[in-house]
């Protein structure tokens, strides 16, 4: 006997397509998940800047060449040094002892030490030099008010120390010193603080021995410190250099602001020492 045959009206089957289509819709649908907003990175905040490395007696030096050599090709040096800080050692007294200084006479911007009377001391002098008028510091910040010159000997050795080298043996007869190129000059604004300033008064510390005994003299010198930040010239600049030749040295000045000026022995004991208002 032959299967009876089930007959769909056509709004059946119209029913059962609309829901297989809903079907499918819901399946792909649940298969792809609604976009998710992600929210913006922030940025990382910037590190902040490492503060430049105070300036040693060889970082001050390498800039003065490089300021020599630029003054001489005549272009302005690349690097302005103006705000660092810096300590600089500066050995005297390497040969012995030196006369010591007429107390009229200008300071001539050199350390030096000598022998007291009876040698029952020594006595140790640094008197800055009188650099107001100088044509190199001429113009800077507007015309300072006073500049008070320290030099800076032996620019061709990087170190604290004293030369470890001797005389020429080949050498007739003394042979002078060659001229100063390297010097720091203390500047005053105009109206400014008077804090620091000597005023043609000379930085001097009296060495004295234990007990009775009168002190040694040093086998390598002293040390001179000078401490404090780079100012600046007219141009923003740190360093001015001159030159009267194409055929000579240029001499070149920083200009400074000193906060501290101190006498060491060679192995970094602390002598004596001046601060800004001490």
């Amino acid at each position: 006997m032959p299967a009876p045959t089930v007959l769909l009206r056509p709004s059946a089957l119209v029913l059962a397509a609309t829901a297989l289509l809903l079907s499918g819709c819901e399946r792909e649908e649940a298969a792809t998940p609604p976009p998710t907003t992600t929210p913006p990175t922030a940025e990382p905040a910037a590190a902040p800047a490492a503060p430049a490395p105070t300036l040693d007696r060889a970082g001050l030096l390498q800039a003065m060449d490089a300021a020599a050599s630029a003054y001489a090709a005549g272009r302005a040096p690349e690097v302005s040094l103006a705000g660092r800080r810096f300590i600089i050692r500066e050995a005297f007294g390497c040969a012995g002892e030196t006369a010591p200084p007429v107390e009229t006479a200008p300071g001539n911007g050199l350390a030096t030490w000598s022998w007291g009377l009876q040698r029952e001391s020594l006595k140790l002098v640094m008197a800055p030099g009188d650099w107001t008028d100088s044509p190199l510091l001429a113009g800077g910040a507007d015309s300072w008010e006073a500049a008070e010159g320290f030099w800076i000997s032996r620019p061709w050795l990087r170190g604290d120390g004293c030369p470890a080298v001797g005389g020429d043996p080949l050498a007739s007869g003394p042979v002078a010193p060659s001229p100063q190129s390297v010097g720091l000059a203390a500047v005053f604004e105009q109206d400014g603080s008077r804090l620091g300033r000597r005023n043609g008064r000379a930085y001097a510390f009296t060495v004295r021995g234990e007990g009775e005994q009168p002190p040694a003299a040093p086998v390598a010198g002293y040390r001179l410190v000078l401490e404090g930040r780079m100012a600046a010239f007219a141009d923003g600049r740190a360093i001015r250099c001159r030159a009267a030749s194409i055929d000579q040295r240029p001499v070149c000045i920083g200009a400074v602001q000193l906060d501290r000026v101190a006498f060491e022995t060679a192995d970094g004991a602390n002598l004596s020492e001046w601060r800004v208002g001490g």
